[in-house]
């Protein structure tokens, strides 16, 4: 029979201390149930894009290559206030354009917006929207913050700039169940969202784990991540076992009475065509001073950066508040220095 679902939103072990997937043994799964494709979504990063990518062409599995941003309910740029003030979004990659946008807005999610995590906000995304598909996201995403405590109204607006931004074509509202009671309330709120504002509605299992008895596990990687003990009731924890790589059946009784929802996983699947080519050089190229190679310039300025530098450490070095000696920090520059020009 043939697939009636496509996992959209998916975190491998390069979600750092959240997701507990690893990713080849994610594909040999995804393969053994013959799913046509698949798409990772890291939080807030893309490391595992080419890997993932080769890695799922070798077994002739489609890798849809996306991102679960956070985004600034402000500007990037004001890092005051909160942690907690991001909204999640999950873009996924539609064609190279798209991809190319999706690398820089994670880059200045990193370069910019970085405030405990790295954030984009909307003003970035709508400049580096084109060739991307959005998803609402999870209870974090905008729209779902709004509808877990019945706020109709700002749902609806934050769905609309969405829309607005992607194009209402590319903007999906994101269902997911997995036991969770505010994900009812949500799921409810979504279909006279979707009504009203004509948008598509799309299914997800936010997988972080691959087998439904990796739960416990993944719950203690949690902790690792959080700094917490199991027992610590305050603590970040996903509810049940139900964030693992489900079949197509098993997400097909969940979402029995939105077919749609499982028929448009399909058609996005369909529309994500990107290929990363085999055997580049990937990465950036710098230009470099006249009278500098690539290797003696990148010394050039190591050492400039320790220079500037040093007069700090010998003051704090004076006071006894130095961890090491000056010349053991100069010792490590010229091992870091030469390990790295070995790398090239």
């Amino acid at each position: 029979m043939a697939a009636e679902f496509v996992h959209l939103h998916l975190h491998t072990e390069f979600s750092l201390l959240d997701g507990a997937c690893r990713i080849d043994e994610l594909l040999d799964e995804a393969v053994k149930l013959k799913m046509p494709a698949l798409a990772v979504t890291e939080h807030g990063n893309l490391f595992s894009s080419v890997v993932f990518h080769d890695h799922a062409r070798d077994r002739g599995l489609k890798p849809i290559l996306g991102c679960e941003v956070y985004v600034a309910q402000g500007s990037r740029f004001d890092k005051t206030g909160p942690q907690t003030e991001t909204n999640h979004l999950v873009l996924l990659a539609e064609t190279d354009e798209g991809y190319k946008n999706l690398i820089k807005l994670v880059s200045a999610g990193y370069t910019e917006g970085f405030y405990y995590r790295p954030r984009i906000d909307k003003e970035l995304l709508a400049r580096h929207s084109k060739g991307l598909i959005g998803l609402s996201s999870c209870l974090k995403g905008e729209v779902a913050s709004a509808l877990k405590v019945e706020q109709a109204r700002p749902a609806l607006e934050a769905a609309g700039r969405l829309r607005d931004i992607l194009g209402p074509n590319n903007f999906f509202l994101e269902m997911q169940y997995q036991g969770i009671e505010e994900q009812k309330i949500v799921n409810r709120g979504l279909l006279p969202l979707a009504h009203e504002l004509n948008l598509p509605l799309v299914c997800t299992n936010d997988v972080h784990y691959l087998k439904q008895g990796d739960h416990q596990p993944h719950d203690i990687l949690l902790c690792i991540g959080t700094g917490k003990t199991v027992n610590d009731a305050q603590r970040l924890r996903y509810h049940g076992d139900q964030f693992f790589l489900k079949t197509s059946e098993q997400m097909g009784v969940v979402f029995k009475d939105i077919p749609d929802a499982l028929k448009n996983t399909l058609l996005i699947a369909e529309r994500c065509n990107v290929t990363i080519p085999k055997g580049q050089n990937h990465l950036p190229t710098f230009g470099v001073p006249e009278g500098f190679t690539i290797d003696s310039y990148f010394e050039h300025v190591a050492r400039e950066g320790f220079a500037q530098r040093l007069p700090r450490l010998r003051e704090l070095a004076i006071w006894g508040h130095l961890r090491h000696t000056i010349d053991e920090y100069e010792r490590r520059l010229e091992y870091e220095i030469e390990m790295i020009k070995k790398m090239r």
